[in-house]
């Protein structure tokens, strides 16, 4: 994030979120595969299957982004940098994540 004109508190707020998805990756991904089980992880896009790990991450470990607001903009994400049918995919998955999540 150096060199960017960000503010502390947004790129404090990205490395949580990057690190946090790191570190919590395995676990992420057992709720991909739990909720989207005809979809092996490894085989979902890249673009879908990272904009679905940030979200669950927010959505189950990061208590400061509601979760309603965490899948509006995993979909809006989806809707821009992934396919014509990622919107649809994403929302579904996030929406079994959240109905589960215990916050």
């Amino acid at each position: 994030l150096g060199g960017t004109d960000l503010t502390k508190e947004y790129s404090d707020f990205v490395r949580e979120l990057i690190s946090g998805t790191v570190k919590n990756r395995e676990e992420i991904d057992r709720h991909i595969h739990k909720f989207a089980p005809a979809w092996p992880v490894d085989q979902i896009a890249t673009v879908d299957r990272n904009i679905l790990r940030l979200a669950i991450f927010e959505i189950l470990f990061d208590n400061k982004v509601p979760v309603k607001v965490a899948v509006n903009e995993a979909v809006e994400l989806a809707k821009t940098f992934g396919s014509e049918s990622s919107a649809k995919f994403i929302n579904g998955v996030l929406g079994a994540v959240s109905a589960t999540a215990s916050r």
